[in-house]
């Protein structure tokens, strides 16, 4: 018996071990995979020259990247900036103001916001969002633009953040002891600046955690973005112009323009570019959790 569930114990405690190994694994062997598609681009192009050229044709054998790159991020830092303090308020008036029977209310509201397919924001975006800035926003900032534009896709995108970001603020905010608040009331501080001064400083690791978090993945977002952001290669510092960012490039053209000699090794490229990106995000943020923790 006492042989039979150090056995058990033994194989249990295996599969652990070899299933965290997997998962450690995972994003080397993805990025090795690309690297490796990614060599014939990378022998005929230096890499700072596919990173920063602007040049895009893939039939004299010129792929600059420049424009999905500084398109991915442009979109990406609209939708941080739109989503982030909504999301920061919301999850404050949630954990510390509403009602239980509110919050009860208002959670479903945010899982469904979260299991909607890309697809459908991507719809309601040209529906919504396109026409709105064709119509109104654009000529509000005297702007001629078709909508389909880098706003659109940051707000598509913002608005599809918004339900994991949400959840992870609520979630942090909960972890803060009631004692604590308590003590700074019965110093005589207010309400507000119980929140401001305890609430959020005790839980600033997790706000930039889900923070990073939403921004990593909203980086990675394809159809949506692709429906509403315009799939024009071009650089440009106005959000009402079109934009095509990298997970667009690649949804876009794989499978119908490999004939061409290097595409196939460029959109591997891209895809290990996107993985880069997001690698050094979230190890941007992890220092920027490092460095909070110890304030």
């Amino acid at each position: 018996m006492h042989l039979r569930r150090r056995l058990v114990d033994r194989i249990t405690g295996s599969w652990m071990v070899l299933s965290l190994i997997t998962i450690l694994l995972l994003p080397i062997i993805i990025g090795a995979g690309l690297y490796y598609k990614s060599i014939p681009i990378l022998e005929e192009h230096s890499l700072w020259q596919l990173i920063t050229s602007s040049e895009w044709s893939p039939h004299k054998g010129n792929f600059g990247f420049w424009p999905y790159i500084s398109s991915t991020l442009y979109v990406t830092l609209i939708a941080f900036v739109l989503s982030a303090p909504f999301c920061l308020f919301a999850a404050i008036h949630l954990t510390e103001y509403a009602s239980k029977r509110f919050v009860r209310i208002i959670h479903p509201v945010i899982d469904i916001l979260a299991g909607l397919p890309s697809v459908i924001y991507g719809v309601w975006g040209i529906l919504v969002i396109v026409p709105f800035i064709s119509k109104h926003l654009g000529p509000l900032f005297g702007e001629k633009t078709t909508g389909y534009s880098i706003l659109s896709g940051g707000i598509v995108l913002g608005i599809m953040c918004i339900p994991y970001m949400l959840n992870m603020l609520i979630e942090f905010f909960r972890t803060v002891p009631k004692g604590t608040r308590e003590a700074s009331l019965s110093l005589g501080a207010t309400y507000w600046e119980s929140i401001k001064h305890v609430v959020i400083r005790h839980s600033r690791p997790g706000i930039v955690s889900a923070f990073g978090l939403s921004f990593a993945k909203a980086i990675g977002e394809t159809i949506a973005v692709m429906m509403v952001v315009g799939n024009r290669i071009l650089v440009t510092a106005n959000p009402f112009d079109a934009g095509y960012p990298l997970p667009a490039l690649i949804a876009n053209n794989y499978g119908e323009m490999l004939s061409i000699p290097m595409y196939d090794a460029a959109l591997m490229f891209a895809a290990l570019l996107l993985l880069v990106i997001i690698l050094v995000i979230n190890l941007g943020f992890r220092y920027l959790i490092h460095k909070t923790q110890k304030l």
